[in-house]
């Protein structure tokens, strides 16, 4: 199957386009899902509220990310990296990697997926999930085994589950300021 033709308008409000999940910091649209394109990718327009990220993962995916506004720290694979407005970062399939919105306003990203992860009926199922109950480690696990995400949450109960205002900032971050 190729790819057909879809437009995807910025002021698009199409049931199902947009997600949010406040637990998480995050709002997401999908720009080109990959029932558009055959599987081959996807692309995502994610907002995240100040401090917020998910929690470290890996899957089979390849990631690019094109920040658009604001300043994510990233981690891959343990490097960390400080990507601005304008820059790209891609993180290879199979790659440890979280991110965090660490300016003090939202930041937003482009985010191409390949092959596609079924990103729309992935952040539904998790936001359902959010919605029903406190999620725990083993059920974020769990629900990611089940989309071939592993999630590498910390197995202490004290440290939050997903990034969030005020967690813990790596000291040096600023210091390796666009590392490639």
């Amino acid at each position: 199957m190729g790819f057909r033709l879809e437009v995807s308008r910025a002021d698009d409000t199409a049931a199902g386009r947009t997600l949010k999940i406040p637990e998480m910091g995050l709002e997401l649209k999908v720009r080109v899902d990959g029932a558009t394109t055959g599987g081959v990718l996807e692309m995502l327009d994610t907002t995240h509220a100040p401090g917020f990220g998910p929690p470290p993962h890996r899957h089979r995916q390849t990631e690019i990310f094109r920040i658009v506004q604001g300043k994510y720290r990233f981690e891959v694979d343990g490097k960390e990296i400080i990507a601005s407005a304008g820059d790209v970062v891609t993180v290879p399939g199979g790659a440890a990697h979280t991110f965090r919105n660490v300016g003090p306003g939202i930041a937003r990203q482009i985010v191409t997926v390949l092959p596609s992860l079924h990103s729309r009926l992935f952040f539904a199922a998790l936001a359902t999930m959010q919605r029903q109950h406190n999620v725990s480690r083993r059920d974020l696990m769990a629900f990611g085994r089940a989309w071939g995400v592993e999630f590498l949450v910390s197995t202490d109960p004290a440290e939050p589950l997903y990034a969030g205002p005020g967690d813990g900032e790596s000291a040096n971050a600023e210091a390796s300021a666009h590392a490639a």
